[in-house]
């Protein structure tokens, strides 16, 4: 599998790596909720719908991961996954998959590597204070393992109508 290491600028919002779309999806191997782990590459042949959110259970990730799992049967019959991909431990994931009955599947990045892979770790702002964090965002993998679409700063109201509308467009 290959790895890839991404140096973030301390600038707000700019990545000295980044993804762009056509550019192939930086594989990876993750601790997936229930256990076990999720190998990206072994979807090749698939859409992959991969949204990045700052942490279970908030108001924003809790509406985007709900929202996501009521089309869960639209993107199964377009042929996509959708994966949701977060800092929290995957214990924590299997608690907001229960508390909110979640049909989507959930990855633990506790060590931050794919976040910065994919450019979406980054610095952010709130009150003066600045912090590392997730910037939320979805990234649409085609059957061919390339970016096909990219939505950063995403707003939740809407936006997985939005992805599923690209995803059969890709199809």
């Amino acid at each position: 599998m290959a790895y890839c290491i991404c140096v973030l600028s301390r600038k707000k919002g700019k990545r000295v790596a980044d993804i762009t779309e056509g550019s192939v999806a930086p594989d990876f191997e993750l601790p997936r909720d229930g256990g076990g782990s999720l190998l990206l590459s072994s979807f090749r042949g698939k859409p992959v719908v991969l949204y990045f959110y700052p942490k279970d259970d908030t108001s924003g990730c809790t509406r985007e991961a709900v929202d996501f799992s009521s089309l869960s049967s639209a993107f199964s019959d377009a042929g996509a996954v959708v994966i949701g991909l977060s800092p929290d431990s995957v214990k924590r994931h299997d608690k907001f998959i229960a508390k909110h009955d979640l049909s989507v599947t959930l990855v633990s990045d506790e060590e931050k590597a794919t976040l910065a892979a994919y450019g979406v770790w980054v610095e952010k702002s709130m009150y003066g204070r600045k912090y590392m964090g997730v910037e939320r965002t979805t990234v649409l993998i085609g059957r061919d393992g390339r970016i096909a679409r990219i939505w950063r700063k995403v707003k939740v109201p809407g936006h997985a109508d939005d992805v599923l509308q690209a995803v059969r467009v890709l199809v």
